[in-house]
């Protein structure tokens, strides 16, 4: 994964100062709005004026938090953090939905009272319309501001004010008209009870319209917060990834986000001759391509040699697999005198009962009978598809030196791989996970360099078994070497 440039950093910290602007504007139209509305709201004792004045109250305190979340979100990762601060803005826009259907459930009690247990004289008199029409104004203003800093900035916390407030130009709206049917009760006396009650009935409205935002934004706060992939980045990204040169196949792609951040980890495929040094400069060109699509992505490109049989059978054998859901791994052609028979590893959620899993797996197998003409026998081995840990972890390298001094003393000797350097040591709750870096010669084909870090990762974990996963990195010699040049 590549360092972001200069300007890229330049560019974030000018997004970080526009979106703290943006919040904290948003801050001030709130303490004016709340004040204003409280105000008019005790003299008119108008309950619509008053839910709104605590509605803009709970936009205050949203409005802080969101302040709060846009600066805390703008740090970059540490040993605490290795993904950064984003989800402060997820966190932040969940926490604005639950006190709006708070406010929601104060709103309607409060109606239903009036309508049905006791009747308080509203006074809808000039002030009334001036507070809600200001209202109307600022929250425009601030609205549009907000929606232009968050499309700009990809930020889901400015976006949840902009919609928030948004909701409020409809909410005020019918407030004002709730107070025009009250000031009609004099002028029509046979109608005057149900007049009186149009206020309590705006109000109501109001609280139908704030529920329905309040569940809308807390379901996307919600799937933000369980890493759902953004809709339709995957193919885009895959697409990217396509058309760079050398890659020959896109394997297992994951995509979550953080704040205004997207991580990105793809696998491909290059040919098994690719010399190691072209297979690094590969990766890069995959990491340029999918940031140009996504600039705020932070991208993990892990590259592995295609297999030596058929390219075009594995293609198809893979495509096939990604229709049915599948993942597989290990795909062995075996072209007999009858066809191809084909060996591969499928892997199955682990909350699967074993007659699921097998169900799924005899539906491959029969895909690919049927599929493809020249397959005459499929064999599967099932797994349970790998789970990666989401708890947070802490770098404990310092404390663990004698740790990574096995590592390194296990690591020697290794064929094919020089010096291991950039030794790392994870603590994940109870589990100790351990990377590292080794170079090996430039001109070493990409089939060679993948088996040697294959079987550097066995024979740790056969000299350490205590670690739960060892992630061997490998890198050419001579960008190794002409890094610690530049770093002299």
């Amino acid at each position: 994964m590549s360092e972001p440039s200069p300007d890229r950093t330049d560019q974030r910290q000018s997004a970080d100062r526009e979106k703290n602007r943006a919040a904290l504007t948003s801050v001030l139209a709130a303490v004016f709005l709340t004040g204003f509305k409280l105000l008019i709201g005790l003299l008119t004792n108008s309950l619509g004026i008053l839910a709104e004045a605590a509605h803009s109250a709970l936009d205050l305190v949203a409005a802080l938090i969101t302040l709060f979340a846009v600066r805390i979100s703008g740090r970059p990762a540490d040993p605490e953090h290795h993904f950064g601060h984003g989800k402060v803005e997820n966190f932040s826009a969940l926490i604005e939905a639950l006190l709006l259907l708070i406010t929601c459930a104060w709103i309607i009690t409060e109606a239903l009272k009036r309508l049905f247990v006791h009747e308080v004289q509203v006074e809808a008199n000039l002030w009334s319309f001036v507070v809600m029409g200001a209202s109307i104004f600022v929250d425009v203003n601030r609205s549009r501001m907000l929606y232009r800093v968050a499309r700009q900035h990809d930020s889901q916390a400015l976006e949840a004010d902009a919609l928030h407030f948004s909701t409020d130009i409809w909410s005020s709206s019918v407030v004002i008209g709730g107070l025009i049917l009250v000031r009609l009760a004099d002028r029509l006396p046979s109608y005057r009870s149900w007049l009186l009650r149009a206020d309590a009935v705006a109000a109501l409205v109001v609280a139908a319209i704030v529920v329905w935002v309040s569940i809308r934004l807390g379901k996307r706060t919600v799937d933000a917060l369980l890493d759902r992939a953004p809709r339709g980045l995957e193919e885009q990204v895959r697409t990217a990834i396509l058309g760079v040169e050398h890659v020959q196949t896109c394997g297992r792609l994951r995509l979550r986000t953080s704040g205004p951040a997207v991580f990105v980890e793809a696998t491909v495929n290059v040919a098994a001759d690719l010399p190691a040094a072209l297979a690094h400069e590969v990766a890069s060109r995959v990491e340029e391509a999918v940031t140009a699509l996504c600039p705020r992505c932070d991208v993990m490109v892990h590259v592995e040699p295609s297999e030596r049989a058929d390219d075009d059978l594995l293609h198809r054998v893979r495509t096939l697999a990604a229709r049915s859901g599948l993942a597989i791994h290990e795909v062995l052609v075996h072209p007999l005198d009858d066809g191809y028979h084909l060996s591969l590893h499928v892997e199955v959620p682990g909350d699967l009962s074993l007659e699921q899993a097998h169900q799924r797996a005899s539906d491959l197998e029969e895909t690919l009978r049927r599929q493809i003409a020249t397959v005459v026998e499929v064999d599967t081995h099932i797994e349970t598809m790998p789970t990666v840990p989401v708890e947070s972890g802490e770098d404990v390298t310092d404390r663990q030196r004698e740790l990574v001094e096995q590592v390194r003393i296990a690591a020697r000797g290794q064929d094919g791989l020089n010096e291991c350097h950039d030794i790392r040591v994870w603590q994940v709750q109870q589990s100790t996970y351990v990377s590292l870096h080794c170079t090996c010669p430039a001109d070493l084909s990409m089939e060679q360099a993948h088996r040697c870090s294959t079987a550097l990762e066995r024979r740790l974990q056969q000299a350490l078994p205590q670690v739960a996963h060892f992630l061997v990195h490998v890198e050419p010699r001579e960008t190794r070497q002409a890094g610690n040049a530049l770093q002299a």
